[in-house]
Parts: structure tokens; sequence; C-alpha cells
């Protein structure tokens, strides 16, 4: 666990960020890469325009999520650090919710169909997902709660997880999440394998991430609890286990409904 990978004079190159670009851009590769071996480089030239804008709106709506459902009470008392994202502290969920908002808006724009362009960037977003939270580990932060035993990480000193709870080993609830994003990229790739109504892919991967973010949160000792016992991650996670649970069948109808209808004829 390195915060800083060296520095250039006073200026520090955080192993944080440089991650979280990698993810960034191993996320869209894998993406065009997707495109043009399902034959759809007609694509290619939006998904590269479109990139660099889900970048921006995932950093916006992953610090908006983080500041105000995960840690407003910390963040009201520091007003001045709302924009230190180079300190850690983006949510995953809020990225995705930020890059839907922006891909919509492009999407419309371009009169493009979303269910294929979010089946195109599943994987890439679960891989960037797993890689993100090894910025996570070797930050610090998004750290488990106490396992009460020897087993566990113990963080160095100078780390948020060190600060909060001392010596104690703590549950490695980011490194399992980021395993189990790679076994649900791995699941996607297989999937892919054969032909599913349009957007299932990306379904897949949300109901997939969601159930396993549910679960993990449990072990997290890093975010505020409301009602359940529940953090805000799990009360993100289940609304949108049971959209996609609804979006299932009426994509299935859709796409059935779709393929029934007659060829017009051109003239």
């Amino acid at each position: 666990m390195h915060q800083y990978w060296f520095f250039i004079d006073h200026f520090p190159v955080r192993a944080y960020s440089t991650l979280f670009l990698l993810a960034f851009l191993l996320g869209l590769g894998i993406t065009v890469y997707f495109a043009q071996i399902e034959q759809k480089t007609n694509l290619i030239d939006h998904l590269l325009n479109l990139g660099p804008l889900l970048f921006i709106g995932g950093l916006i709506g992953s610090r908006i999520w983080q500041v105000f459902f995960f840690d407003w009470s910390y963040y009201r008392l520091h007003i001045g650090q709302i924009l230190a994202i180079w300190n850690g502290g983006l949510s995953i969920q809020g990225g995705i919710v930020g890059s839907i908002i922006v891909g919509w808006i492009y999407i419309r724009r371009y009169h493009l169909n979303f269910w294929e362009l979010a089946d195109l960037f599943a994987p890439g977003l679960i891989l960037g997902q797993s890689i993100g939270r090894d910025a996570n580990l070797m930050n610090g932060d998004a750290f488990g709660s106490p396992t009460e035993g020897d087993f566990g990480l113990l963080y160095p000193t100078g780390t948020l997880a060190r600060s909060t709870y001392g010596d104690q080993p703590l549950w490695p609830a980011e490194i399992w999440e980021g395993q189990g994003d790679v076994l649900i990229f791995a699941l996607l790739i297989m999937l892919k394998l054969r032909r599913w109504p349009r957007g299932w892919i990306f379904l897949f991967e949300m109901t997939l991430y969601s159930m396993e973010r549910f679960l993990l949160e449990m072990l997290r000792g890093d975010s505020p609890r409301f009602l359940f016992h529940w953090d805000a991650a799990q009360w993100t996670s289940a609304p949108v286990i049971a959209l996609c649970l609804l979006l299932f069948p009426l994509l299935y109808w859709l796409e059935q409904r779709r393929k029934s209808e007659p060829l017009i004829p051109t003239v």
C-alpha cells in the first residue's frame, strides 16, 4: 500500500490518480475491442468521442455521491475538501449514475440505441471498477471493519483506515470486491458467446455487481449506517437490483416485438 509512486520536486504522483486513469483507459480499450470483434465498427468513433464525456460525468457523479451520501458528516465540516478528489473519495455507484446521465444525453443527440451501447460498455465498466478497487487499496480508503481477530489488513500510518481503527486488522472488503469484479468480467465474456436480448449484458453486469456490493458492504467500516443498518451503497444496490429484475422481461418483450414487426419494403 503506497499512496505515492514518487515525487517530482514537491509534486506527488499519487497511486490513486494513476490507477483511476488506468481503469478508464483499459475499460475504454476493452469496449472498442468488442465493437471491432462484434462488427460494430460504425460505433467506434462514437465510443471514442463518448469516452472522455463519460469520464467527466462519472467523475462528477462519483464525487457528488461520495460527499452527499457517504461522508456528508465529514464534508459539511470541511467544505474546502469537497473538490480535493486527489485525496480519494469517489463512489463507483455515483460514477455509474453520472456516466449514464451523460451517455443518455449523447445518445439522444446522435439518435443511437442506448441498450446497444450499454452492452458494449458493460465488460469494460466492470473491469475498470476492479482496477478502481486497487486504487482504493493503495490509498487506504474504502476499507473494511475490524475482524476482531488476527486475520485482516493492517494499513500503514498516514492512511484513513489507520487513523480510523489504529492497529486493528480490517476485513479486506475492497480486495474481495475487486476480485469479484474480475469474476463478473469473465462471466460477461462467456455470456457474450451467445445472443441475448439487447440490454441484457448490461443488466447482468449491474445485477451481479449490485448483489456483490450489497453483500460486501456488510464488512465495510468507513460508511455511516441508516435504516436496517444499511449504508448508502446498500441503499443504492437494492433498488438497482429490483429495477434490473423488472427490465429483464421488459427488454425481452421489446426484443420479441421488434423481431415480429414486418419489414417495410423499399421502393
